[in-house]
């Protein structure tokens, strides 16, 4: 995983540096989304790995796949990523750019897992706390899994809070097997 993301590093940071200068980083990064999902489906994996396929011809079976969602610049990037045979980074490289996007708006998306569904007042006092902690804007979704028993599980990029009852467990479990 370590060399995707080394080989994507420099393409999805020229993609963010040309989308800030030309103020469309909300466009590129929807549009590297939908590049992405059409890179990762299945028969578009067989076509970006053909190597009977030209670049050019992989790049415009992705492009047209993507339709109008693309813009021309977009389309300029893909034809790039084609040409250095890199399309199959498409989804590292949508990663790594929102990352880059995220940290220029001062922002983070926060997921929050807990054992019962959390009422509004408990999320946005929980997403206070976390903009302060993180000092970002922080973008909440919550799920529910009732196998934590209790408790709430939070990850905010590789900040991962484990403080659900299941969590405490599993910890009890080890430290008593020591």
């Amino acid at each position: 995983m370590a060399e995707l993301s080394t080989l994507a590093r420099p393409y999805a940071k020229a993609a963010f540096e040309y989308a800030k200068e030309h103020g469309a980083l909300a466009q590129w990064a929807e549009q590297l989304a939908t590049a992405a999902a059409v890179a990762v489906d299945p028969a578009m994996e067989s076509v970006l790995n053909n190597p009977a396929l030209t670049d050019e011809q992989q790049a415009k079976t992705l492009t047209d796949v993507c339709g109008d969602a693309l813009g021309e610049p977009a389309r300029n990037f893909i034809a790039i990523l084609a040409s250095n045979k890199r399309l199959p980074l498409l989804p590292e490289i949508h990663e790594q750019f929102a990352l880059y996007k995220a940290n220029q708006e001062k922002s983070v998306d926060v997921e929050v897992v807990s054992a019962f569904d959390l009422e509004d007042a408990a999320r946005d006092r929980l997403a206070a706390a976390l903009g302060k902690k993180l000092e970002r804007e922080v973008v909440v979704t919550t799920s529910t899994d009732e196998s934590l028993l209790g408790g709430v599980l939070i990850r905010a990029g590789d900040l991962v809070i484990d403080g659900s009852v299941r969590g405490r467990l599993n910890k009890l479990a080890e430290a008593m097997n020591l």
